[in-house]
């Protein structure tokens, strides 16, 4: 595998984690939802958290889908480090 690619994209599942985040922290503080960096994160990370919300069982007030979602990306980054490393 291309290392220049193999990088590229690990940056992007690195940012992608970072959105997620953001987006995770954003949640305890009172921010206006229209606000442009909200609505931002939220076309970037909801296709992403979606999917999971609808698979994994209503947890009261906590939403895991976040953690979820970032633990598949670095799974993600470690499958793409080994190849490249082979």
């Amino acid at each position: 595998m291309n290392d220049q690619i193999a990088n590229i994209f690990i940056l992007f599942l690195y940012v992608l984690i970072i959105a997620i985040i953001i987006r995770s922290l954003l949640t305890w503080f009172p921010v206006d939802r229209n606000n442009e960096l909200v609505r931002l994160l939220n076309n970037i990370t909801e296709p992403l958290l979606e999917p999971v919300r609808r698979i994994m069982p209503r947890t009261g007030m906590i939403d895991f889908s976040a953690m979820v979602v970032i633990i598949v990306l670095y799974i993600m980054i470690t499958v793409v480090q080994t190849a490249a490393e082979q």
